[in-house]
């Protein structure tokens, strides 16, 4: 009997595709990087689990680090004391303090906190980009968003999660419940973003501009 008689009979009568799981399609990154917006207000009756958190944190075991020394450590935290305690030492819309975001009812319930094993330096700061970034792009495909907080107060929270390491970002993480839109400007104009009939508008520099 020739090699593969069965399965290519199989084939011929119920097709090529039968006994094979048809990998799901994924968003392409352009559409990934789109809904990649700084979310201010999130949906408090979706609950974020570990396990999402955890999946954030993964993207991490395949990114960049600066001579590949991997400083950064990451500590989830979902809705309970300890994501109260986050939200009492962060600040959030620091471009419109007028708002005093996020809206009562709004509040991000899960973050992640990231750590750096060494002092701060520049390598780390890269590694904090490309690790913040690489994270909320997984957020974006599980359907989620965040928004990446340097304004908070970090001792206290440091103290409030029992922290071996200095915490240097905090990524919140949710559902979001409001809307951006981006808005193409040119070299030159306001770059400030504002909020107009419940909308909230990012100035973003053209592709030209950005380009010498």
């Amino acid at each position: 009997m020739a090699d593969n008689y069965l399965e290519k009979r199989y084939e011929e009568v119920f097709g090529q595709d039968a006994g094979h799981r048809r990998t799901p399609q994924r968003p392409a990154l352009d559409t990934l990087l789109l809904h990649n917006r700084s979310y201010r207000g999130f949906d408090r009756e979706y609950v974020v689990h570990r396990r999402q958190l955890d999946a954030m944190i993964a993207v991490n075991t395949r990114v960049a680090s600066s001579v590949n020394m991997q400083r950064l450590r990451f500590r989830p935290v979902v809705r309970g004391p300890e994501a109260d305690a986050v939200n009492r030492y962060i600040r959030m819309g620091r471009g419109l303090p007028h708002l005093q975001l996020p809206f009562p009812g709004r509040e991000p319930e899960a973050f992640i906190v990231v750590c750096s094993t060494v002092a701060e330096n520049p390598g780390i700061d890269i590694d904090l980009g490309i690790s913040v970034q690489s994270m909320l792009l997984k957020a974006v495909e599980m359907g989620l968003g965040g928004l990446i907080i340097r304004n908070f107060d970090r001792e206290p929270i440091r103290e409030a999660l029992g922290l071996p390491y200095e915490p240097i970002c905090v990524v919140a993480v949710g559902k979001p419940a409001e809307q951006i839109e981006l808005v193409p400007v040119h070299e030159g104009e306001a770059l400030k973003y504002y909020r107009r009939d419940g909308v909230h508008y990012v100035p973003k520099l053209t592709a030209e501009d950005l380009t010498l």
